[in-house]
């Protein structure tokens, strides 16, 4: 599969924020590749472009629960985007969503019709 072909939702299925891009783009009749966080895992190559494109600090959710939870050593761990990687891996809730990538580098995370739009053109 070559995952700058086709768009692809990366979540949570029971994310509001997932559950809103989902039906957005249903909305607009844009065709999507859901991938579950939970059931299929993220692996570090998804991650590293993520980091590379948009930033550690776009693609870290410090606001969740799964963060909150995390010892105060961890947290300061992942300064390093390493490091970071691997715990979003262990711990996939600890990535924002929804990411949608849109093929072609193009690549959008969180809540965002206005730049959905833009990317697709409606």
């Amino acid at each position: 599969m070559n995952i700058d072909t086709k768009i692809q939702v990366f979540g949570i299925p029971n994310c509001q924020s997932v559950k809103k891009a989902r039906d957005w783009l249903s909305s607009k009749g844009v065709d999507y590749e859901f991938h579950d966080f939970k059931k299929s895992g993220i692996d570090e190559k998804h991650l590293k472009k993520w980091i590379t494109q948009l930033g550690l600090e776009v693609v870290l959710n410090k606001k969740g629960t799964t963060w909150r939870q995390l010892p105060k050593k961890e947290q300061d761990a992942m300064l390093d985007d390493q490091a970071a990687v691997q715990a979003m891996i262990t711990h996939p809730s600890l990535i924002k969503r929804p990411v949608i990538d849109f093929g072609k580098g193009r690549l959008c995370i969180g809540v965002n019709p206005e730049a959905w739009s833009n990317v697709i053109g409606g």
